[in-house]
């Protein structure tokens, strides 16, 4: 069955990322091969001993000749696997590169985008508006403050004066003495007391 919507997904793997998956199984099937050929080694030189053993000597030789071939096959294996790791070190820090680039080119794009909404001159201009509307304003201050007397500023401090004074009111103390109590005669003192009945 087709695809539902026509068209085909964008795979996100990329030529390189394909290329360094290569590259990593390569190495791979180097170092299974590079312990294949150090498990041979181990076993032509067990068996060689045995030969030289049993007075084969030529046998041995022979054997022995071979797995030098073998050590330097093994050598060249692991040449083989550094220059493949080399490999997949820089294509992998290029692929880094090249994400740092495509990142500074969308900066400079956007950088130069806002660079045409507000150009120096529109910059300029603000600046120079909000310079003479901060002198307009001052202009006015200095006018508001030259308009008053010393009449004018007088009645001001007097007024905050009496503001203040008005939040600070405590109540007034009478100014004639307060009149003397004296001691009345207590309604309980002057009760009668009961008479005590004495039950015959």
């Amino acid at each position: 069955m087709g695809n539902l919507f026509g068209r085909k997904r964008r795979s996100r793997v990329t030529e390189q990322d394909k290329a360094v998956l290569q590259l990593k199984q390569q190495r791979d099937k180097l170092r299974q091969y590079q312990k294949r050929i150090s498990l041979n080694l181990e076993r032509e030189r067990a068996l060689a001993r045995e030969l030289l053993r049993g007075g084969k000597k030529e046998k041995a030789m022979l054997l022995l000749k071979k797995k030098r071939y073998q050590e330097q096959l093994l050598d060249k294996t692991e040449n083989q696997i550094s220059n493949l790791e080399r490999m997949v070190q820089d294509i992998e820090f290029t692929q880094i590169e090249m994400k740092v680039i495509e990142g500074l080119k969308i900066g400079n794009e956007c950088l130069n985008k806002m660079h045409q909404v507000m150009s120096i001159e529109e910059v300029e201009r603000i600046i120079g508006e909000t310079q003479d509307a901060v002198e307009y304003q001052r202009q006015i201050d200095e006018l508001l403050a030259g308009s008053l007397t010393e009449e004018d500023e007088d009645a001001i401090l007097e007024e905050l004066n009496t503001i203040t004074q008005e939040q600070m009111e405590l109540p007034e103390v009478p100014s004639e003495p307060l009149p003397e109590k004296t001691p009345e005669a207590s309604p309980v003192k002057n009760r009668p007391k009961p008479e005590l009945v004495l039950a015959s």
